[in-house]
Formats: structure tokens, sequence, C-alpha cells
């Protein structure tokens, strides 16, 4: 700490998932699996999207982003957590560096939020509006989503960021998780943070559950247009709506119930953490891939190009 009118936290201890050798151990086997799961899985996919003239479709082109997207918000914390995960030593973490993980993890974190909605929006225009599908989801429109995603990520993003740097840390220095969020770092704060508090749950807890109303909106409508003239084209975008819908499901439930929830925290929020920020990107691969036969069969493509 540095010394002057107050001592001023410079370092932050994350206390990691566990302090049991034999579970670190355990943990570390598993998340370096899922992270290797998330980064092959996902590349490939940007590999097959990008390689393959046939998906050059809406939904593929977001696809790819998506798979983009949950590279990035794993390799925010899982690289860190499998190193401290070896650590013989509490996981030790510059004040800079935590707020650092805090910024980019939210940026890219809301960003797939908004994304995952332009989905949904994207699933019901090519069920519910198919005539006009080709123009509302212009290559043009496709990009100017894309961007207002992650335009949208960093304004969210940036906001608590400004919130958490403007609370003097003068005290306690130790988190109990295996990254640096907004929630346990803030309640580290000499100072009253009820107002801070409130704001953040309505910035992260909004967002989440305002999209996850709209996910829910968007589907429900797609079932409602398609109920009575299922047709074998209509079941294969059912079939690809119900794929989304569990890729929603695992993503947005753990993040509106972590950050909906100002002044209360409880001891197993770091493992619901994990299912958002690994098993959801390990996920998104596997779902999308072995329910999409167009996918597939482009992949056993590549597959048979880089074996000539």
């Amino acid at each position: 700490m540095a010394q002057g009118n107050f001592s001023r936290v410079t370092e932050f201890i994350l206390l990691g998932l566990s302090d049991t050798r034999e579970l670190q151990v355990l943990f570390f086997i598993i998340f370096f699996l899922a992270y290797t799961m998330v980064l092959l899985g996902n590349l490939l996919i940007i590999v097959t999207v990008r390689t393959d003239p046939k998906l050059s479709s809406p939904m593929y082109f977001l696809l790819c982003n998506l798979s983009f997207i949950d590279i990035c918000c794993t390799s925010v914390t899982a690289p860190r957590m499998l190193v401290d995960l070896l650590s013989q030593r509490k996981a030790i973490i510059v004040f800079e560096g935590c707020i650092a993980q805090l910024f980019f993890l939210h940026f890219v974190g809301s960003s797939e939020m908004f994304l995952l909605t332009v989905m949904a929006y994207d699933r019901y225009t090519a069920i519910c509006k198919p005539l006009h599908y080709t123009a509302i989801m212009s290559r043009w429109a496709c990009w100017v989503l894309v961007c207002s995603c992650w335009a949208g990520g960093f304004l969210h993003s940036i906001t608590q960021t400004l919130l958490t740097i403007q609370l003097p840390f003068c005290g306690p220095n130790t988190i109990d998780n295996y990254f640096c969020d907004v929630q346990p770092v803030i309640r580290l704060a000499c100072a009253d943070i009820y107002v801070t508090e409130w704001l953040m749950a309505s910035n992260s807890g909004l967002i989440s559950l305002g999209c996850f109303l709209v996910l829910v909106t968007s589907y429900t409508l797609i079932l409602v247009s398609i109920r009575v003239r299922l047709t074998q084209g209509h079941w294969k975008a059912l079939s690809t709506c119900a794929s989304h819908v569990v890729v929603v499901i695992l993503f947005f439930v753990p993040c509106i119930f972590i950050y909906l929830r100002p002044f209360c925290t409880f001891p197993f929020d770091k493992y619901v953490c994990v299912i958002y920020t690994i098993f959801s990107p390990v996920m998104n691969p596997l779902i999308y891939t072995l329910r999409n036969n167009e996918v597939k069969e482009s992949m056993w493509r590549l597959w048979k190009c880089c074996r000539v």
C-alpha cells in the first residue's frame, strides 16, 4: 500500500475457487480442457464460416462474431485462473490490472448479450418475415448491428469502470473470487456504496434482464408464428431457435442472478460465474455445430481439403 494522508490499496488478493490442493488440481484439469475446447471450437467455427461461401447468410455472419466474442470473454478470466490454480500462494493482481480485467469482462460480456439479442431478431425476421429477410438483414445492416453491439458493450463497461475507480480503496483487499468483478471489488471500498450499488445493479442487472426479456419475446413470437404451418423448413428453423434458447439460458440466467442483486452476495456466487465465463462459451460451438448440418458438412469439407 502507498503511504500518504491515507493508505491506498495498490493490489488485490484473489482467493480463487478453492484452497484445497486436490481440488485445485481437479479444477485445473477441468478448466484447462474447457478453455482448450473454447479456443479450438470457436476458432474452427470462425475458419469454417470465413472459408465456405455457402455459409454467407446473416445467421452465420453473426455466429462467427459470437465465436470471436466467446474467445475474448473466456480469455479475460481463464488464463489467469489456470495459473492461480497451480500457484502455491494466493493470487495477487495489481489495482490497475484488476480494473482492466473488470473493464474487458463487462465489455465483451455485455457485447455478447447484445449480439445474442440481434441473433434472436435475425431468426425472428427469417421465420416471421421471410419475404423481407434479405432486405432487412443485408450485409450492411449486419455490420451496423454488430458494431452497435460492441459500442453498447463499451458504453456499459466504461460506465461500470468509472463508477468503480472513483471509489476510495484504503482497507481490505481480499476478493473471494477467481477474477475481479464489479460487485466484490466495490464492497472493499472505504465509502458508502449504497448509491453506487443501485447504479450498477440498474446498469448490469437491467441490461441482462432487458435483453433476456427481448429474447424471450422474440422466440415466443416465432413459436406463435409457426404453430399452424410447421413445414419441413419451419421445423429446421424451430430446431435452430431451440439451440439458441439453450445458449440464452446458459448465459443470461447466471448473469441475472449475479448482477440484479444489490447489497447481497452468496459464497457460491463465484461458482455461478463459472457458468457464463467458462461453460457457456464451451457449449456454444457444440450447440451450433452438432445441431446444424450445414456447418458440419462445411467442417467436413474443410477437413478433407486440409488432408489433401
